[in-house]
């Protein structure tokens, strides 16, 4: 059997339990039992109806679990008949599943690692990968979040604010292990775009699509990370910001601006410029200003004197770099590329050292030890 089309099944099962009455918590364990079965069965005797199998075995998996202990007196209704496989789930039982899985009870990582597992349809160990971590520890994530929905029904959902939040955050982890979490956060998002009428969620695609079409140019053949300046703009998929764009725009039109527009709208403003200096850096500086307002977040502001001394001139960009907390994160690298810019090398060539002893990963400690060490070998 297929272990990629029992993934894309197994969200579809689970809405089906979930819609019958089932809790979230014993749904999703049935259905994982459920799929362990199939993987053990259908290379010997493969059903004509996969899906429909899915169902029947879940179900029977939940009833089982249902009738023991305290969950047979919360659930004697459900035992009174066992009906036949049901339709499909409808888009709103899969708008629900989205959104219960953003439940506000949750922490990000543990919406996060949910959603993964009941809407995209990974296996713990996949997930676990992915977040580069030990598959127990990941087990007692999922664990722990669908205790916390025990007994909650769909009338307590997360909003489509949480649930583009969570499929923002599944985005920015980009690809480890087996599993590209960039690709299936597109996807998610797709499925959500399509099941749910909001300009921000649309925003959040055209975001997702505009960074994703760069991947290709992001880092060198031995896994360096290479500026956005340095990038080989021949290589950025041009279908990807193209389709980016449209979204964007017609999010735009409906004049309901949210923080994920205004990323996009500036993304596509470094997509559309042929390099760095031909970059409208003017508008970006009016889209972060826009941004600030709606967040009031201080990574944003970082970002904006980046913009700013572009715009105007490294000292500008120092100028309002001053404005921030030096604790934010990157706020030494930033400080670095404006002290390079205005032509200060010995203080830029410390920051960059300075910088990547608190770089938060180790692709970026090293692209700023480089980033030192040019300069510092420049100046003999």
């Amino acid at each position: 059997m297929d272990e990629d089309l029992l993934r894309r099944t197994a969200p579809a099962v689970l809405q089906v339990l979930v819609r019958r009455g089932a809790d979230f918590a014993a749904a999703e364990d049935a259905v994982q039992e459920a799929l362990i079965e199939a993987l053990r069965t259908f290379p010997d005797a493969p059903p004509r109806d996969a899906k429909g199998w899915l169902i029947t075995v879940a179900w029977r998996k939940f009833l089982d679990a249902a009738r023991s202990e305290t969950a047979r007196r919360r659930r004697e209704g459900l035992l009174e008949a066992e009906p036949l496989p049901g339709p499909a789930a409808s888009k709103d039982d899969s708008l629900q599943l989205f959104f219960l899985c953003a439940h506000p009870s949750l922490t990000p990582s543990a919406a996060v690692a949910l959603t993964l597992r009941a809407v995209g349809g990974l296996t713990t160990r996949q997930i676990a990968e992915a977040y580069l971590v030990p598959e127990a520890t990941m087990a007692q994530r999922i664990s722990r979040a669908k205790r916390t929905l025990a007994g909650r029904r769909l009338d307590e959902p997360g909003s489509a604010a949480a649930v583009a939040r969570t499929l923002y955050l599944i985005f920015n982890e980009g690809y480890s292990g087996d599993i590209d979490l960039a690709a299936e956060a597109i996807r998610l998002t797709r499925e959500l775009a399509h099941l749910i009428d909001d300009p921000e969620v649309r925003g959040l695609l055209a975001l997702m699509l505009l960074h994703h079409a760069r991947r290709a140019s992001r880092t060198a053949a031995d896994g360096t990370l290479v500026a956005l300046a340095q990038q080989d703009r021949s290589r950025w998929d041009t279908a990807l910001i193209q389709e980016g764009v449209e979204i964007l725009q017609a999010a735009l039109a409906r004049d309901r601006l949210g923080e994920f527009q205004a990323q996009a709208a500036i993304a596509a403003l470094h997509a559309d410029a042929p390099s760095t200096e031909e970059t409208d850096w003017v508008q970006i500086v009016q889209w972060y200003d826009e941004l600030a307002a709606l967040t009031a977040s201080p990574v944003v502001q970082l970002n904006r004197a980046v913009a700013v001394g572009e715009a105007d001139g490294p000292r500008a960009g120092l100028a309002a770099l001053a404005q921030i907390d030096p604790a934010v994160p990157r706020y030494t690298a930033v400080s670095a590329h404006l002290h390079e810019a205005d032509g200060d090398r010995r203080s830029a060539a410390r920051l960059y050292a300075e910088a990547a002893e608190q770089a938060a990963s180790l692709a970026e400690r090293d692209h700023l030890v480089r980033q030192a060490a040019r300069l510092n070998t420049d100046g003999r």
